[in-house]
């Protein structure tokens, strides 16, 4: 074994000299070194666990930023999801509400259809119950004529035994008569037969023309008022100024009146102010006049400078306004009534019967409704519509200028059209439309006709049933107040007095006397547009008939 000395010579060196402390030295340094070394080693370990840990905890804190914002996607994509499927939800509805909504629109439409076929049904079922009627009615009276005719034909029988019997008789006179005098009896037998018979012909014909005559214009008349239908009217004819306080009354009549005075005589109208509060009252008999007041008034109301001076401004601006208002409207009820040709002065004057009004009836709408009766009329009975048609649009033409001129409307009219060279079937329909004057052309009684209906229909005027019958009565009683009336009676909706005297107690010169007393009475006791005829007839009349 090889000493230790002998490989650390050094040692040997030492061992032969002081040298165990030395070695003892080297050893605790050795062992120093070593717990040294394991100290670091253990320092370093736990440093190494620390960074270990703490990188344990950044990959744990990472997994948990990660998880979380794997959590927050998913949720983000989850909404993302149900909002796109919302979305495609809400579209879907949309889709399926708008095709329900349609679905719905095509149903209330095949409903509308469904009741305008109704309607039709209902009114072709009234029209068929009302042929049916007819037919029932000529069937009774087909059975009547029947037993009329089995009644009449044993009669005959009965007349032929008595006149075989007669006839034997006559034979045996004929026997002591001439051949000239038995030829003459016999062809008077003869004649008085043939001329009964046709007789009796004649008076059938004439009675089944007169019931298909009747089913006829009924039919006429009937299409003629289904194919037309028109608003209803109700207007005023005066004209109710509103005011914003009562204090404009003191300014409108101004100091001392000389502002309604001066109003009044710029519009020729009458401004009532009176103790109604909130409201100023035009009145005028003019309807052109009164529109041109009233909405001058209430121009200088909205202006407020009142005076005479602005008061003629005003009013001379209306005026001109008011002229033009006034073409354009009688050009477009012309249009609308396809009239063509016809004169501008009598374009005006229609115009002008926008502003006039007959028991609340607008005349101009009246005229053209009229006018459309009559071409539906004359087309049923095979005439010319455009004539009637034109004959009943200017029939109330007179009613524009009846309040500046004396007479009634349809001579008034029929006289203005003449001097423009109307043509004759227009004039005599215009002039006679209310019986005035005889009818030479069959449009003036499909005008009289057609008037009836316009004005006749529900709605069409405002005056009711009951103060109708009360103008009539009042009219009639006035005129059987006078003495020597036997009867009197209110025509053409009371536009003329029929009075009939006692021819014993009244001569032709009282007459007249009559007739003034009745007219002064209507205009002091009455309130009326346009003007009332007063006839008087007196007459001595025998009738005696001959069989």
């Amino acid at each position: 074994m090889v000493s230790t000395f002998a490989l650390f010579p050094v040692l040997g060196q030492a061992a032969e000299g002081p040298v165990l402390p030395i070695l003892i030295g080297l050893v605790v340094g050795v062992i120093i070194g070593g717990l040294a070394l394991i100290a670091i080693m253990k320092m370093f370990g736990s440093q190494t666990l620390s960074v270990a840990k703490r990188q344990a905890e950044d990959l744990l804190k990472t997994a948990k930023t990660d998880a979380d914002n794997l959590r927050r996607k998913a949720e983000l994509d989850i909404r993302d999801e149900l909002a796109k499927r919302r979305t495609d939800f809400e579209a879907e509805t949309d889709s399926l509400r708008n095709e329900l909504k349609e679905a719905e629109r095509r149903v209330a439409k095949r409903e509308d259809t469904l009741d305008r076929k109704l309607d039709v049904l209902t009114t072709k079922e009234k029209y068929l119950d009302e042929l049916d009627a007819g037919i029932k009615k000529r069937e009774g009276s087909l059975n009547q004529k029947e037993e009329q005719a089995d009644k009449l034909l044993a009669e005959r029988r009965e007349i032929l035994e008595k006149t075989r019997e007669e006839q034997k008789q006559v034979l045996l006179r004929l026997t002591n008569l001439s051949p000239e005098e038995a030829r003459r009896q016999a062809l008077k037998a003869v004649e008085q037969e043939v001329q009964h018979e046709a007789a009796q012909v004649v008076q059938r014909e004439m009675q089944r023309a007169e019931e298909e005559a009747k089913d006829h214009a009924l039919k006429i008349t009937l299409q003629a008022i289904q194919r037309y239908a028109s608003e209803h009217t109700s207007e005023s004819t005066v004209s109710a100024i509103p005011i914003t306080s009562d204090d404009m009354k003191g300014r409108v009549i101004g100091r001392e009146g000389r502002n309604i005075r001066a109003f009044e005589k710029a519009t020729g109208v009458d401004v009532i102010v009176d103790d109604t509060p909130g409201v100023i009252v035009v009145s005028c008999f003019d309807p052109v006049r009164r529109a041109v007041a009233a909405e001058s008034l209430q121009k200088l109301l909205e202006d407020g400078r009142i005076h005479p001076a602005r008061i003629e401004e005003v009013v001379e601006q209306i005026n001109k306004d008011m002229a033009q208002r006034i073409l354009k409207f009688g050009k477009e009820a012309c249009i609308e009534a396809n009239i063509q040709g016809l004169n501008p002065k009598v374009v005006e004057m229609v115009g002008r019967l926008h502003y006039r009004l007959s028991y609340g009836q607008n005349i101009l709408r009246h005229s053209i409704e009229t006018a459309y009766l009559c071409q539906v009329i004359a087309d049923e009975l095979g005439l010319d519509g455009t004539i009637a048609r034109r004959c009943g649009f200017l029939h109330d033409i007179g009613k524009a200028m009846d309040h500046e001129m004396e007479g009634g409307h349809p001579a008034i009219g029929a006289e203005f059209l003449k001097k423009l060279g109307e043509r004759e079937e227009v004039l005599n329909a215009v002039a006679g439309h209310h019986n005035d004057i005889p009818a030479t052309t069959p449009y003036t009684p499909i005008v009289m006709a057609a008037d009836a209906i316009s004005g006749a229909r529900p709605g069409a005027r405002r005056e009711t049933l009951e103060k109708y019958i009360k103008r009539l009565e009042q009219l009639e009683g006035i005129a059987m107040d006078m003495g020597g009336v036997r009867q009197a009676y209110a025509i053409q909706a009371g536009r003329e007095v029929r009075v009939i005297v006692d021819p014993d107690r009244v001569d032709d010169g009282k007459c007249f006397v009559i007739a003034r007393d009745i007219a002064k009475r209507v205009s002091e006791e009455m309130t009326f547009p346009g003007e009332i005829k007063i006839t008087v007839l007196r007459e001595m009349r025998t009738v005696e008939y001959a069989r």
